[in-house]
């Protein structure tokens, strides 16, 4: 599986627009080489560089295996948003109090539809994943 956007290069500074400063709103994501026997897909954004540990930017899941593309300033039809850490259900963009973070985007090829309520954390959407995981595929990008 593949992860790219046109908004940023692999290890690239993600665009201002799409973070805490700008219009926050989620960039162009791209989706490649998904598996035959996927039956959704799940999208985690995270950051493993603030001060209080992993913070979770966006959480998607049951996305169609035939979507290709994530648009900017979407979600994907038919598809569930959990809650951020920053408190909110939704995409909430890169915002890091100092210094320079990575920001992981993380695309999940899933075997099952997940049966989880719109608003569900970080926590209980991996413990929902796990042993479903087909394939994996990331995109880190910079911001500050």
């Amino acid at each position: 599986m593949k992860l790219i956007s046109p908004d940023f290069e692999s290890m690239g500074k993600i665009p201002v627009k799409f973070t805490g400063d700008g219009q926050d709103i989620n960039p162009c994501l791209e989706i490649s080489e998904i598996p035959k026997n996927t039956k959704t897909l799940t999208l985690i954004i995270d950051d493993p560089d603030a001060p209080v540990g992993i913070f979770t930017h966006w959480l998607v899941w049951n996305i169609s295996p035939n979507l290709t593309e994530i648009r900017e300033n979407s979600v994907p039809e038919n598809a569930v948003q959990g809650r951020n850490d920053f408190g909110g259900v939704g995409y909430k963009g890169p915002m890091p109090p100092s210094g320079s973070h990575r920001y992981f985007f993380k695309i999940f090829a899933l075997d099952v539809e997940l049966n989880l309520q719109e608003g569900a954390d970080k926590e209980e959407l991996e413990r929902a994943m796990q042993e479903h995981i087909i394939d994996k595929a990331e995109l880190v990008g910079l911001y500050r």
